[in-house]
């Protein structure tokens, strides 16, 4: 079993693995005759073919402690989810082992909120999204082929346990 407590979302903590997408009024400048503050992302949105679709995902919320016994990979494109509704979701990544799997003892996992948004690397593995407390949506954005290559999915063999970091 692997236990992970799950720790606030912020961009250096999350650097290794993507971005981090929030406001930041310190980066923002007016825009629409003054009416509106513009704020442009650090993402980096990657993809090696496919085109862009955009979506938007309606999740079921789960409380803490959560097992989680699958994750998936983009092979080839980054991913952006940005929470809409949600207060909190949790965010569950691993980097790639030497075999192509998920390298399971390097997972970690962080609480976002509302207001962020996050930016998987292409090829990265995470947990599908999961909205904590309530039901939430989320905007997505990913390159596809609409190919089976497009998200590869592995089924864990020991669940991944994840405790609130004030657990």
């Amino acid at each position: 079993m692997v236990n992970l407590a799950a720790r606030p979302l912020s961009a250096a903590a999350f650097a290794p693995f993507g971005d981090v997408l929030a406001f930041d009024p310190a980066q923002a400048r007016p825009v629409n005759s003054g009416n509106a503050l513009r704020a442009d992302l650090p993402a980096c949105f990657a993809f090696t073919a496919g085109q862009p679709k955009l979506a938007l995902f309606r999740v079921q919320a789960q409380r803490l402690p959560i097992a989680v016994t699958v994750l998936e990979q983009h092979p080839n494109s980054s991913q952006m989810f940005f929470s809409v509704s949600s207060d909190r979701f949790l965010v569950i990544v691993a980097p790639t082992a030497p075999d192509g799997g998920p390298e399971i003892g390097k997972a970690e996992a962080f609480v976002g909120r509302r207001g962020q948004g996050i930016n998987y690397r292409a090829g990265l593995w995470h947990a599908p999204m999961i909205a904590l407390d309530t039901d939430g949506e989320f905007l997505m954005l990913i390159w596809e082929q609409d190919m089976p290559e497009d998200c590869r999915i592995e089924i864990l063999p020991t669940p991944l346990h994840i405790r609130s970091d004030q657990s």
